[in-house]
């Protein structure tokens, strides 16, 4: 992979980039409001001087001495500028201190120019050769401006060395951001790679490795999510792998008791009873294998969205009833007192087959998973717009650890007496919900109770009128 590329290199680039931009930013409002500051600050000086040196220059104006007496009071250079052509306006220094300088340099001085044409103070900077200076104009009468010139290099250097401090400092702090953020950002990159990894491990089935990141960040919120799905699979897989050896029972035992039985029917010696006892065990046997398929079927329906379910008036009453019937044999060869209470009609919306289904695997889950002799009762009541049919069982109850994932597929409890594939209850939930239902559990030692609750007709069809 190119270095540049990397997480690491983005992120310590973007971090150089946006110290450049700050210290760029920096630089471009500083030094230039630093230089005008200064240059400000001597414009004013120069103008808080001139009201006394106008006076002076008035009472005075052929004193030899007044023009270095007045460069040294401002510590500027003082000139006398006249006036000297009108059109174009031209002037020229009369008088002046100079020392070490020609005057002829100051001769057409803007400054003094605009003075002369406004009649009035002006004030501003002017390059004479390679030197700024910053400058004030007075008119002082009979077309003569008294110049005050002030040199800015001693100003102009200090601007100088802070622009250059500037950019020293700014060059070592982009070397600090760009070492501190590479290495900040090979941290976070590190901690990507690690989930990359786990991310590689679960996608390759091995989830025997937790994911960490204890961070409070998005990284640490992300590496929480995986290890919540690390352990959901987790689960699955160890699901998946009892369903395999649960299904591979299922399918075998029933197999080996029809081989069994039909090498057994091949003897002629059997009697007429016998071979009946035979016929009716080889067609339990099927009925198991049937059931088992019908399970798988159903299931990868309701995977597909292929499943399809009529919602219509469903009298619960006579459906418990149906089913309450269909089991008393079962109830009766497994020990089981099974009663129905009738508590009134409900109707409720949904797929008579599918409600049907359910309660099958409600009274099959309470006849099978208690001691034999424990009551089970079915109740069919109505109330606040949801009908619902109710399997109770007076056995052990079901525990803490087996109610987190009962209604999971491939679930076969570890408390209670396990038997079956473990698809009936995963596959009753979802047929509820699809009808606008839900399973209900309530359980505690001695007494458990699964409901199918479904919305009642009435509430159905206040639903209907209010969408209508």
């Amino acid at each position: 992979m190119n270095p540049l590329r990397t997480v690491g290199a983005r992120l310590s680039l973007a971090l150089l980039g946006v110290v450049a931009l700050v210290l760029g930013l920096v630089y471009l409002v500083v030094v230039p409001s630093l230089k005008t500051r200064l240059v400000d600050a001597r414009l004013n000086d120069l103008a808080r001087a001139r009201k006394a040196l106008v006076a002076e220059y008035r009472q005075r104006p052929n004193d030899p001495d007044f023009y270095s007496n007045a460069a040294a009071s401002t510590n500027a250079r003082v000139l006398l500028m006249s006036v000297v052509s009108q059109s174009p306006l031209v002037v020229t220094p009369t008088r002046y201190s100079l020392p070490g300088r020609s005057a002829a340099a100051f001769t057409d001085d803007p400054v003094a120019i605009r003075s002369a044409g406004t009649s009035r103070l002006e004030q501003g900077t002017v390059s004479h050769g390679d030197d700024e200076f910053a400058e004030v104009a007075i008119p002082v009468g009979n077309g003569n401006i008294l110049l005050l010139s002030a040199p800015l290099h001693d100003a102009l250097a200090d601007v100088n060395a802070v622009q250059r401090r500037m950019l020293l400092a700014g060059g070592l702090a982009l070397i600090v951001a760009l070492v501190v953020g590479y290495g900040a950002a090979r941290l976070f990159a590190r901690r990507i790679r690690r989930l990359e990894r786990a991310a590689d491990r679960i996608a390759g089935g091995r989830f025997d490795e937790k994911v960490a990141d204890r961070s409070a960040d998005e990284l640490g919120e992300l590496a929480r999510a995986f290890e919540r799905m690390r352990s959901r699979l987790a689960g699955l897989d160890h699901a998946r792998r009892e369903f395999v050896a649960n299904a591979s029972h299922e399918l075998r035992t029933p197999l080996f008791s029809l081989g069994g039985f039909l090498e057994l029917l091949e003897d002629e010696e059997l009697d007429e009873r016998t071979r009946r006892e035979f016929l009716e065990t080889m067609a339990g046997q099927v009925r198991r294998l049937t059931k088992l398929a019908d399970d798988l079927l159903d299931l990868s329906k309701l995977d597909a969205g292929r499943l399809h379910v009529e919602t219509q008036p469903v009298d619960l009453e006579s459906l418990a009833g149906a089913a309450v019937d269909e089991f008393a044999g079962v109830a009766r060869a497994l020990e089981h007192p099974l009663e129905y209470g009738r508590n009134g009609g409900a109707e409720a919306r949904g797929d008579p087959q599918r409600v049907l289904q359910i309660v099958r695997i409600l009274l099959e889950n309470a006849l099978v998973h208690t001691p034999p002799g424990t009551p089970v009762e079915v109740d069919v009541r109505q109330a606040d717009g949801w009908a619902e049919i109710s399997v109770a069982d007076f056995g052990p109850g079901i525990s803490a650890d087996d109610r987190a994932e009962l209604f999971e597929r491939f679930y076969r409890g570890e408390s209670t007496k396990a038997s079956g594939s473990g698809l009936g209850l995963a596959i009753a939930k979802e047929l509820a919900e699809l009808m606008g239902g839900r399973i209900e559990l309530e359980t505690k030692p001695g007494r458990t109770v699964f409901s199918l609750v479904l919305p009642a007709v009435e509430l159905a069809r206040e639903s209907e009128l209010v969408t209508a």
